[in-house]
Formats: structure tokens, C-alpha cells, sequence
């Protein structure tokens, strides 16, 4: 077989996995622990496929045929991966891997385990078949498949009322910007006269077509990547299973639209306009993210809000026209928020609760823990040598470069993503160091009071925590320590010429402009530190007043979604079934009430004529009886 063949063994046995795992039946032991080992082998090879190719792949890999045609349009499959495409599938398999094995301890106790580790598998291949497709098909079809899998996997856990709402809602928001996604691919397709993915980057296309196709698809990479308008979704996907919020946030669902238009970016590039408005998308998302974040009580949420930001970061780079900055921060989050949710679902199996407010001094009970999470929040801050830092700071230097009038977005969008990336900076730092103060330092708030009446939380009913907190067991610790490495050392791969290379990253220059951000970093966290002093025991977030619940509830968008989208559409579903039912309805009820009528009628006629018709046959037969006798 050819590398391209082998190729395509990265999404495939995944997805060929899955299919196979959804045939066990849940519940029962034996299919449990099968589940679990194909779970993890799909993982696995997929990821033994992807290393043997990054390491021995001398060129792209491409494969294809022409699947048929529709009218003048060929329609392909295929299979394209360069070397950037092999590192996302790269960090996608081994968060994919450790979210696996993590999850045997995590659900040890579940049911239905053996559903939720096919569609694991399934998500991830679909997520591998967006990064690794050649042709829009494969493309739309992971693009799908990813939705429904975070669909299934959100509402997993029957048992929290919270999670079948968030599932829907979900699956919802991100079908609004599937429409766009579906049309704007579609109108390149009919273009170029191809869905091969190669022929679609370099076809002509007219200024007016290519802006519309362009800001379609922007609307399916908001819903799918969480970014405003269409992010209310994400916060509520904390509703399911822990680490499944780690491979939505990290390594698939969230990533895939970032990865779309990383892939599209030279189509992008023509078009100003597009670009604008992702740029001006990018920074509202920024900043609402992070200040979202400093107000939440749920531990999980905060971490949410906080890939809403840092997912806008990326939006940000390829904004302003560092497609690679916004591919090398994908690959940092990948490793430092994989790390954050599983150490956070480490924190929730042991106190049995979501909220900040009812945790404290966990730092001694749980050292292995806490140490990954100084590890995890220190690279989503940026604080160098981390990660984050390296990562980071490439999107910040892009922006600055690009308000020159360097880049393919207008200026003005360059400045606007700068000032609004560097404020995230001090807000991102405030944030993570308010929540390892809270979860970690001072005295233990387990029997304390619940959390604010208006926050969005909950106690993790799945748990009973034990009587003292501690590390958790061998197959969830392992994945937390693993991970851990990547989000202390990977930024330093911006060092190494070969991953310059496949990502087109510029050679890192540690400059005057790197004090700008670390001064606000340190001033972010300092702040925390200094709240958190002032007033032993109480959480830094309360200085935020009486903003706190208007930041909470992520500045009420999901209201105004409500009454701008959600109740017109509701308002026109009840119109629409009056008239069906008073109409509609009523005019086939009444085709067939008027039949019975008319019936009826005819036989009510009948019924009376017959005496009449009795009494004119007697007259008659009386008349000829009288008329013949007279004329004999």
C-alpha cells in the first residue's frame, strides 16, 4: 500500500471502530471491558499511523478518485495531508487516547459505558476525516458526524436533568451554522465544478461569489468552534461527562472550525471582507470569554468560558493573516485544556462538586492534581517557559505586525484583535489564578454553603466523594501526568526547524514587545493573589460586584438569542400548526365530514320518499284500476 493508503487508516479505523463498538450491548460486563479495549485500540493505531507518517513521509500525502458526477460538478473522494495536517491528527489520537483510558475509572460504574466509547471513536474519526479529507464531501461528512457524536455524548448521563437540555441545544445552535457551512460549501463546489479540495483552492472565483461563500461557511466554523454569536452552546455542554468536555474543548468539535479555515486560508486571503468579519467575531469573542470567566462558580465552566477565549485567539491569527500562529496556539490548547478538564474531573470524582465555592485546601490531599493544574493554568495564562507562552505570543505578535497594514485584513481589524488579545491576557491570568486559589488553597468549603442563587452549577450526583480527597486511581492519574508534559514543554517545538517548518512558523524572537503581556499577566494575577489575601476565604470574584451575575450568565446573550431567534421561531411553529390544524386540517376533515353529510342527506331523502313513493304507486295502480274499469 501507498503512504496515502495508509493514510487513510487515521480516520478509518476510528470510525470503523465505533461502528463496531455500537453493537455491543450496554450494561453488562464482558461487552464493558470489549468496549473499552476498542475504545482504546482504535485510539491507538490511529496514532502509531499518524507518527510512522510524520516521521517517515518525505512529501503531502495525497490520494483520490472521482466518486460520480452531479450535473457539471465532479464529485471526489480522496484522502490530503501535509505535515501540519499530521500534527492536528497527531493531537487529536493522543488526547483521543488518554480520554479513553481516562474514562475507564471515570465511568467505571456506568451502564451505558459501552455506547459512550463508540461514539468516542466516532467523534474522533470524524474529527480526523475533517483534518485528513482531500475533497468536501469527506469533509462535510466528519463536519456531521462530529455533530451528531457531541449530540449523543453531551446528553449522555441520563441521570442530570442538565444534560439532555444541553445536548439540544447544542446540536441546535451548531445545526443554525451547519446551514451556512452546507451552502457555502456548496456554492464553491458549483464554482469550481469539483469538490476536490486542491481544485477548489486554486479555481477564479468572482469577488461576489467568493466573499458569500466565504462568510457562509464563517457561520458553520461559529457554531462548531463556539465563537460569537453562536457559543451559548459550549457553556451548557458542561452538562456531560468530563472528559468529554476535554475532547470537545481540546481536540475535536471546537478545533474543527479553526482547522477549516486554516485549510481554506487561501481563499480567505482574496477576500478583505471575510476577513473582517472574522477578525471583528474574533475580538467580541476574546474578551467575552475571559470576562465570563472570572465570574463563574462552576469549575468546569470556568474552564468553558475560557476555550471560548482562547479559541478566538486562534480566530484572531487567522485574521489577521498568521494562519500558522493560530495552528501553533491550537496545539498548545490542545495539550493545556486536555490537561485542565481531566484534572478538574479528578477534582469532581473526589468532592463530588462542581462549584469553587464548595472546595478549598486541596493542594495537600491531592498534590499530583495540583501540581498539573499550576502546569495546565500556567500555559492557558502564557506564563513562559509554558506553552501557552510561546503559543501565545505568536498570536500577539502577528496582530501587532499586521497593524502596519501588513496583513490581508484591514488595519483597523488588526488593531482591534491586539487590544483585545492583550486585555485577555491580564483577564486570562485573573481568572486561572482565582481558580487555583479557590479549588486548592485556604481551608477546605466541602460542608460550606452552596454557590450564588443565580449561578449555573451543580453537584455531581455520579460521585460519592470519599471521606478525604485524594489523587486519583492509575488509569485517570496517568493521562493527567502525560499531558501534562506537552503543556509544560511543547511551545519550545517553536525551536525545532522541522516544526517551523511544517507549521510556516516564523524563527521565535523574544523581544521588548514580550514585556508588554507579561507586565499584564503578572497585574492579572497579582490582582487575584492580592483579593484573595485582603480577605481570607473569600473568592476574589466577588470584588466584581454586582456585574458578577450579568457576567455569569455570559453577558444574557442566551436571552437575547431567546427573544430575537428563539421565540419568533417558536411563535411562527405555533402559527404554523393553527394553520395546519384549522386549514390544513380542517379542509380534509371537512372533505370527508362533508361526504358523511351529504350521505346522510341522501339517505334521509330516501328514507322519507319511500311512504310518498308507496302511497303514488297505490294512487296510481288505484287510478288504473278505476280508469280501466270505466272503459270496460
Amino acid at each position: 500500500m501507498s503512504a496515502a493508503t495508509y493514510g487513510a487508516l487515521i480516520p478509518g479505523v476510528p470510525l470503523l471502530f465505533g461502528l463496531v463498538g455500537l453493537v455491543l450491548k450496554p450494561g453488562e460486563h464482558g461487552p464493558r471491558r470489549l468496549a473499552a479495549t476498542i475504545g482504546i485500540a482504535g485510539a491507538f493505531v490511529s496514532l502509531v499511523v499518524t507518527l510512522l507518517l510524520l516521521l517517515f513521509a518525505t512529501k503531502p500525502l495525497i490520494a483520490g478518485t472521482q466518486w460520480t458526477r452531479i450535473g457539471d460538478i465532479e464529485v471526489t473522494l480522496g484522502f490530503e495531508a501535509g505535515l501540519a495536517a499530521l500534527y492536528i491528527a497527531l493531537a487529536v489520537t493522543v488526547v483521543a487516547l488518554f480520554v479513553q483510558i481516562y474514562s475507564v475509572d471515570y465511568l467505571h460504574d456506568d451502564p451505558r459505558y459501552a455506547p459512550y466509547a463508540a461514539q468516542i471513536s466516532l467523534f474522533t474519526g470524524a474529527m480526523l476525516l475533517v483534518v485528513t479529507s482531500g475533497d468536501l464531501v469527506g469533509m462535510l461528512v466528519g463536519w456531521e458526524v462530529m455533530g451528531a457524536c457531541s449530540y449523543l455524548l453531551i446528553g449522555h448521563d441520563r441521570r442530570l436533568p442538565e444534560a439532555p437540555a444541553a445536548a439540544v441545544k447544542a446540536f441546535l445552535v451548531t445545526r443554525v451554522g451547519d446551514v451556512g457551512f452546507l451552502l457555502g460549501i456548496a456554492l464553491l463546489a458549483v464554482d469550481a465544478g469539483t469538490t476536490r479540495i486542491g481544485a477548489v483552492l486554486t479555481h477564479d472565483y468572482g469577488h461576489g461569489t467568493l466573499t458569500a461563500a466565504l462568510l457562509l461557511i464563517l457561520a458553520g466554523v461559529a457554531g462548531k468552534s463556539a465563537q460569537f454569536p453562536l457559543h451559548t452552546w459550549l457553556p451548557d455542554a458542561m452538562a456531560g461527562p468530563t472528559p468529554i468536555s476535554a475532547l470537545i474543548h481540546a481536540a475535536t468539535m471546537v478545533a474543527a472550525g479553526v482547522y477549516v479555515v486554516f485549510r481554506m486560508y487561501p481563499l480567505y486571503e482574496q477576500s478583505p471582507a471575510a476577513l473582517a468579519v472574522l477578525g471583528v467575531a474574533a475580538a467580541i469573542t476574546i474578551l467575552l470569554g475571559a470576562l465570563s470567566a472570572t465570574a463563574q462558580d462552576d469549575m468546569k465552566r470556568v474552564l468553558a468560558w475560557s476555550t471560548v477565549s482562547q479559541i478566538g485567539y486562534m480566530t484572531g491569527a487567522l485574521a489577521v493573516g498568521s494562519p500558522a500562529a493560530a495552528l501553533f496556539h491550537l496545539l498548545t490548547h490542545a495539550a493545556f485544556k486536555a490537561l485542565l478538564f481531566l484534572a478538574a474531573g479528578a477534582v469532581i470524582h473526589a468532592v463530588g462538586t462542581n462549584y469553587l465555592s464548595r472546595m478549598g485546601g486541596l493542594r495537600e490531599h491531592m498534590p499530583i492534581t495540583f501540581w498539573s493544574f499550576v502546569v495546565g493554568l500556567g500555559a492557558l495564562a502564557g506564563v513562559p517557559p509554558l506553552a501557552g507562552f510561546w503559543s501565545k505570543e505568536n498570536v500577539l505578535t502577528a496582530a501587532a505586525h499586521a497593524t502596519d497594514g501588513g496583513g490581508p485584513a484591514p488595519v483597523w481589524v488588526a488593531w482591534l484583535v491586539w487590544v483585545a488579545a492583550l486585555f485577555a491576557v491580564a483577564i486570562t491570568a485573573w481568572y486561572a489564578t482565582r481558580l487555583l486559589l479557590c479549588a486548592f488553597f485556604g481551608i477546605s468549603r466541602a460542608h460550606g454553603p452552596d454557590g450564588p442563587d443565580w449561578e449555573i452549577g451543580f453537584d455531581d450526583a455520579r460521585y460519592t466523594p470519599p471521606h478525604t480527597p485524594h489523587d486519583p486511581p492509575g488509569h485517570m492519574r496517568w493521562p493527567i501526568i502525560l499531558l501534562a508534559i506537552p503543556a509544560a514543554l511543547l511551545g519550545l517545538a517553536a525551536y525545532a526547524p522541522g516544526f517551523r517548518t511544517a507549521l510556516e512558523l516564523a524563527d521565535p524572537h523574544l523581544g521588548v514587545a514580550v514585556l508588554l503581556p507579561l507586565v499584564l499577566l503578572v497585574l492579572g494575577a497579582g490582582t487575584a493573589w492580592y483579593l484573595w489575601r485582603a480577605v481570607p476565604g473569600v473568592d476574589p470574584a466577588a470584588v466584581l460586584g454586582p456585574v458578577r451575575p450579568f457576567f455569569a450568565a455570559g453577558f444574557r446573550l442566551d436571552d437575547v438569542q431567546d427573544r430575537l431567534v428563539v421565540r419568533p421561531v417558536r411563535q411562527l411553529a405555533r402559527l404554523a400548526r393553527a394553520t395546519d390544524e384549522r386549514v390544513v386540517d380542517a379542509t380534509v376533515e371537512g372533505t370527508g365530514t362533508g361526504t358523511t353529510w351529504l350521505g346522510e342527506l341522501v339517505a334521509d331523502m330516501h328514507r322519507i320518499a319511500l311512504p310518498w313513493a308507496a302511497l303514488i304507486v297505490f294512487a296510481g295502480a288505484l287510478l288504473l284500476t278505476v280508469w280501466f274499469g270505466a272503459a270496460s
